[in-house]
């Protein structure tokens, strides 16, 4: 099975977008994500929805908006508020974790790699088969 980030950017546009994703694959969504890091003495999320795989491919997306949204805990946003509201109205939870920012890693393939190994360990996602 192929599990690969999608990045999205971090703007107002990109939220909607992860939200319509969300929405208009409501039967693929598994899991919503807030990913919690800090990044130059910054707070800040990236918000995530990983879909179910596709049928023949084997193929699951995870889509991203990537360490661009301010910590909710620290300066509520509206960028957040939709993602929560978008949680609530699937029905789903959204799961919160603190993660590594993106600057440790010298590739950003690496970090995604990292990621990946962390949502299988937790059986987020399925293991490599």
């Amino acid at each position: 099975m192929i599990q690969r980030f999608i990045e999205l950017g971090e703007g107002f546009a990109d939220i909607y977008e992860l939200i319509e994703l969300a929405h208009s694959s409501k039967h693929r969504v598994k899991h919503l994500l807030s990913l919690h890091t800090t990044v130059n003495e910054r707070k800040v999320v990236s918000l995530a929805v990983i879909l179910n795989p596709s049928g023949e491919g084997k193929f699951q997306p995870i889509y991203i908006s990537l360490e661009g949204i301010p910590d909710p805990n620290i300066t509520p946003n509206q960028r957040y508020q939709l993602f929560e509201r978008t949680a609530e109205e699937l029905g789903y939870p959204i799961i919160k974790m603190d993660v590594k920012p993106t600057t440790v890693f010298p590739e950003k393939e690496l970090y995604y790699q990292h990621l990946i190994a962390i949502l299988r360990l937790n059986h987020f996602i399925p293991p490599l088969q």
